[in-house]
């Protein structure tokens, strides 16, 4: 079990890390809701096929299609939808460093929900991870790899997804097959974007080209099926344990945009991923912590 958790969890901090690099290729050609919308609508089809074609899964059940629909919304349609339209104006390094916020933000969000306190020290961690992305971004807000806006959105973007992994680690599912879940989840986040698709569109502004098929297929099969399909499965067992491996998309993000877009690493890059990466350590220790006081 152990060894399937952590086969699982580098497989998704590659997977999810390779998003932003394959975000950034797909806009060379075509409009962010136009990429979005077909990546899910791909991924949702071949999943629903599988769980209902193949594997004949049972379908969701009265109040499930309401729950798959709040969760689409958050996980999906709002979450993918400003990040695809945030990696128009940041590099796609900076969008994998802005992934590790998510564990910060999930604890902070929980707090909230269930009127717990959030501590002085959750603060600090936030703190100290907002200022890592910021350092981070400061030489690629001055070469044009991002803009003050473009981080502005994909933070909030960050809050939607972790919004969403808490809906979904609080539901009740009722034996709902993972595969099911995010299939579902999918077509309906994809579904929520088409006025958005339609309103948006110019048809001269899409080529349907290598950068477009390529990108949009590795968004749909690689990073919205099996990262996806990994992080369902890590969040399942356990939402907060599983947010840590998050801690690895940054590390994996900024090689991946070095080697595939060039883009360029400096000791800002360094400095910043750091200061996440300490940031998240600290809530990290607080959580051991507590959690041997009470063995003791």
């Amino acid at each position: 079990m152990k060894a399937r958790w952590i086969t699982l969890g580098f497989s998704f901090a590659l997977l999810w890390a390779s998003a932003s690099a394959a975000t950034k290729i797909a806009l060379l050609s075509a409009q962010p809701f136009v990429i979005a919308v077909s990546r899910f609508f791909i991924a949702g089809l071949i999943m629903l096929l599988f769980a209902h074609g193949i594997r004949k899964y049972r379908l969701p059940q009265k109040k499930e299609w309401k729950k798959l629909m709040c969760y689409g919304l958050l996980n999906v349609s709002i979450y993918l939808g400003l990040y695809i339209i945030a990696m128009q104006k940041i590099s796609a390094g900076l969008g994998t460093l802005s992934v590790a916020l998510n564990p910060v933000f999930i604890s902070l969000m929980a707090a909230f929900i269930f009127k717990q306190p959030v501590g002085i020290k959750n603060s600090i961690s936030l703190l100290i991870c907002l200022a890592g992305v910021f350092i981070a971004a400061y030489p690629l807000l001055q070469t044009s790899y991002a803009s003050v806006d473009g981080i502005i959105i994909i933070l909030i973007s960050m809050l939607a997804y972790s919004a969403g992994a808490i809906y979904f680690s609080k539901a009740q599912w009722n034996g709902l097959d993972i595969i099911t879940i995010n299939g579902w989840q999918t077509i309906f986040g994809g579904i929520f974007l088409l006025p958005l698709l339609f309103f948006t569109y110019k048809e001269e502004w899409n080529h349907y080209d290598f950068n477009f098929w390529s990108g949009t297929l590795w968004l749909a099969i690689p990073v919205s099926i099996g990262a996806v399909q990994c992080w369902l499965y890590l969040s399942q067992k356990n939402a907060a344990s599983a947010s840590y491996w998050l801690f690895l998309c940054p590390v994996f993000g900024f090689i991946i945009s070095a080697v595939l877009l060039k883009e360029p690493l400096s000791w800002y890059t360094a400095a910043g991923v750091l200061l996440v990466l300490i940031g998240l350590y600290a809530r990290n220790e607080k959580k051991k912590n507590r959690v041997a006081t009470i063995n003791d």
